[in-house]
Protein backbone atom coordinates (compact mmCIF):
# COMPACT_ATOMS: atom_id res chain seq x y z
CA UNK A 1 0.00 0.00 0.00
CA UNK A 2 1.17 3.33 -0.76
CA UNK A 3 1.80 5.98 1.39
CA UNK A 4 -0.21 8.28 -0.42
CA UNK A 5 -3.58 6.13 -0.56
CA UNK A 6 -6.21 7.43 0.71
CA UNK A 7 -7.55 4.63 3.35
CA UNK A 8 -11.15 4.20 2.66
CA UNK A 9 -13.05 1.02 1.56
CA UNK A 10 -14.49 1.01 -2.41
CA UNK A 11 -18.04 1.51 -2.51
CA UNK A 12 -18.57 -2.24 -3.20
CA UNK A 13 -16.76 -3.11 0.33
CA UNK A 14 -18.38 -0.15 2.23
CA UNK A 15 -21.98 -1.31 1.51
CA UNK A 16 -20.69 -5.00 2.13
CA UNK A 17 -18.91 -3.99 5.47
CA UNK A 18 -22.63 -2.02 6.78
CA UNK A 19 -24.60 -4.79 5.46
CA UNK A 20 -22.14 -7.80 7.84
CA UNK A 21 -22.82 -4.96 10.68
CA UNK A 22 -26.36 -5.04 10.11
CA UNK A 23 -26.49 -8.57 11.18
CA UNK A 24 -26.05 -7.26 14.69
CA UNK A 25 -27.66 -5.33 17.31
CA UNK A 26 -27.00 -1.56 17.56
CA UNK A 27 -23.98 -1.30 19.73
CA UNK A 28 -22.76 -4.63 18.90
CA UNK A 29 -21.17 -4.36 15.52
CA UNK A 30 -18.25 -5.18 16.73
CA UNK A 31 -19.06 -8.53 16.23
CA UNK A 32 -18.77 -7.84 12.33
CA UNK A 33 -14.67 -7.48 13.16
CA UNK A 34 -13.62 -10.36 11.88
CA UNK A 35 -14.98 -10.52 8.45
CA UNK A 36 -14.61 -6.65 8.41
CA UNK A 37 -10.94 -7.46 8.63
CA UNK A 38 -10.81 -9.41 6.25
CA UNK A 39 -12.18 -7.17 3.66
CA UNK A 40 -9.62 -4.31 4.93
CA UNK A 41 -7.02 -6.59 4.71
CA UNK A 42 -8.14 -8.06 0.30
CA UNK A 43 -8.54 -4.28 -0.21
CA UNK A 44 -4.85 -2.59 1.07
CA UNK A 45 -2.73 -4.61 -0.32
CA UNK A 46 -3.07 -7.84 1.75
CA UNK A 47 -1.93 -6.59 5.13
CA UNK A 48 -3.53 -4.45 8.07
CA UNK A 49 -1.36 -1.56 8.42
CA UNK A 50 -2.08 0.84 11.93
CA UNK A 51 -3.98 3.33 9.72
CA UNK A 52 -6.08 0.47 8.12
CA UNK A 53 -7.09 -0.96 11.34
CA UNK A 54 -7.67 3.10 12.80
CA UNK A 55 -9.99 3.61 9.84
CA UNK A 56 -11.47 -0.43 10.60
CA UNK A 57 -12.47 1.16 14.18
CA UNK A 58 -14.24 4.23 13.06
CA UNK A 59 -15.94 2.20 10.95
CA UNK A 60 -17.45 0.08 13.56
CA UNK A 61 -17.27 2.66 16.22
CA UNK A 62 -15.06 1.27 18.48
CA UNK A 63 -11.44 2.06 20.01
CA UNK A 64 -8.33 0.96 17.51
CA UNK A 65 -7.51 -1.11 20.22
CA UNK A 66 -10.27 -3.37 19.81
CA UNK A 67 -8.97 -3.44 16.49
CA UNK A 68 -5.46 -4.07 16.71
CA UNK A 69 -5.89 -6.80 19.59
CA UNK A 70 -8.08 -9.26 17.10
CA UNK A 71 -5.64 -8.87 14.11
CA UNK A 72 -2.69 -9.43 16.58
CA UNK A 73 -4.01 -12.41 17.91
CA UNK A 74 -5.14 -14.20 14.71
CA UNK A 75 -1.98 -15.64 12.18
CA UNK A 76 -4.57 -15.01 9.38
CA UNK A 77 -4.09 -11.30 9.42
CA UNK A 78 -0.96 -9.76 7.72
CA UNK A 79 0.91 -6.38 10.33
CA UNK A 80 3.40 -6.11 7.62
CA UNK A 81 3.16 -6.23 3.79
CA UNK A 82 3.42 -9.61 2.70
CA UNK A 83 3.49 -11.00 -1.13
CA UNK A 84 0.65 -11.45 -3.45
CA UNK A 85 0.81 -14.88 -2.86
CA UNK A 86 1.06 -15.66 0.48
CA UNK A 87 2.06 -19.35 0.76
CA UNK A 88 0.70 -20.95 4.51
CA UNK A 89 1.77 -24.02 4.81
CA UNK A 90 0.17 -26.10 8.46
CA UNK A 91 3.37 -27.34 10.41
CA UNK A 92 0.89 -29.16 13.16
CA UNK A 93 0.92 -33.06 13.57
CA UNK A 94 -0.61 -34.70 10.69
CA UNK A 95 1.13 -32.10 8.40
CA UNK A 96 4.29 -32.68 10.20
CA UNK A 97 4.57 -36.06 10.03
CA UNK A 98 3.33 -36.55 6.89
CA UNK A 99 6.32 -33.89 5.50
CA UNK A 100 5.50 -30.37 5.84
CA UNK A 101 9.04 -29.07 6.53
CA UNK A 102 10.10 -30.99 3.25
CA UNK A 103 7.20 -28.87 1.74
CA UNK A 104 8.83 -25.75 3.12
CA UNK A 105 12.11 -26.69 2.73
CA UNK A 106 11.32 -26.99 -0.88
CA UNK A 107 9.80 -23.56 -1.35
CA UNK A 108 12.55 -21.62 0.51
CA UNK A 109 14.73 -23.13 -2.03
CA UNK A 110 12.58 -22.77 -5.21
CA UNK A 111 11.61 -19.15 -3.68
CA UNK A 112 15.02 -18.10 -2.15
CA UNK A 113 13.05 -16.85 0.56
CA UNK A 114 12.75 -18.18 4.20
CA UNK A 115 9.80 -18.55 6.12
CA UNK A 116 8.68 -14.93 7.40
CA UNK A 117 9.81 -13.79 3.99
CA UNK A 118 9.05 -11.93 0.51
CA UNK A 119 10.10 -12.63 -2.45
CA UNK A 120 12.31 -9.67 -4.29
CA UNK A 121 9.47 -9.29 -7.00
CA UNK A 122 7.14 -8.94 -3.93
CA UNK A 123 5.36 -11.87 -5.31
CA UNK A 124 5.25 -14.67 -3.30
CA UNK A 125 5.40 -14.51 0.92
CA UNK A 126 5.82 -17.71 2.82
CA UNK A 127 4.77 -18.56 6.45
CA UNK A 128 4.45 -21.57 8.48
CA UNK A 129 0.88 -21.96 10.65
CA UNK A 130 -0.79 -24.12 13.30
CA UNK A 131 -3.41 -26.47 12.16
CA UNK A 132 -5.47 -25.53 8.83
CA UNK A 133 -7.85 -28.33 9.89
CA UNK A 134 -7.00 -30.72 6.94
CA UNK A 135 -5.64 -33.49 8.99
CA UNK A 136 -6.98 -35.99 6.87
CA UNK A 137 -5.38 -34.69 3.69
CA UNK A 138 -1.79 -33.92 5.13
CA UNK A 139 0.36 -32.23 4.31
CA UNK A 140 -1.91 -29.22 2.95
CA UNK A 141 -1.43 -25.38 2.42
CA UNK A 142 -3.71 -22.17 2.26
CA UNK A 143 -3.30 -19.97 -0.42
CA UNK A 144 -5.69 -16.99 -0.11
CA UNK A 145 -9.58 -18.94 0.54
CA UNK A 146 -7.97 -22.06 -0.77
CA UNK A 147 -6.48 -25.35 0.42
CA UNK A 148 -4.15 -27.54 -1.23
CA UNK A 149 -4.10 -31.11 0.19
CA UNK A 150 -2.20 -34.14 0.02
CA UNK A 151 0.69 -32.17 -1.11
CA UNK A 152 4.05 -33.47 -3.04
CA UNK A 153 6.82 -31.53 -4.09
CA UNK A 154 5.83 -31.90 -7.72
CA UNK A 155 1.96 -30.16 -6.73
CA UNK A 156 3.62 -27.54 -4.86
CA UNK A 157 6.15 -26.55 -8.23
CA UNK A 158 3.25 -26.73 -10.22
CA UNK A 159 0.85 -24.32 -8.01
CA UNK A 160 4.13 -22.07 -7.65
CA UNK A 161 3.63 -21.60 -11.52
CA UNK A 162 0.79 -21.39 -11.55
CA UNK A 163 0.18 -18.41 -8.93
CA UNK A 164 3.05 -16.75 -11.13
CA UNK A 165 1.52 -17.29 -14.29
CA UNK A 166 -1.60 -16.04 -12.97
CA UNK A 167 0.10 -12.67 -11.51
CA UNK A 168 -2.49 -11.97 -8.89
CA UNK A 169 -3.47 -11.12 -5.39
CA UNK A 170 -5.06 -14.23 -3.50
CA UNK A 171 -6.82 -13.29 -0.71
CA UNK A 172 -9.26 -15.14 1.66
CA UNK A 173 -12.25 -13.39 0.76
CA UNK A 174 -11.46 -14.83 -2.79
CA UNK A 175 -14.09 -17.78 -3.76
CA UNK A 176 -12.41 -20.98 -2.79
CA UNK A 177 -11.57 -23.47 -5.54
CA UNK A 178 -12.09 -27.06 -4.89
CA UNK A 179 -10.79 -28.40 -1.73
CA UNK A 180 -7.82 -30.69 -3.17
CA UNK A 181 -5.84 -30.62 -6.14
Amino acid sequence: MSATKEIKFSDESLALAEKLMKRYPEGKHKSAIIPILHIAQAEFDGWLSPQVMNYVASILKIQPIEVYEVASFYSMFNLKPVGKCLIEVCRTSSCWLLGAEDVISHIEKKLNIKVGETTADGMFSLKGVECLGSCGTAPMMQVGADYYENLTLDKVDNLIHRFKSEGKRKSYTDQAESKSV
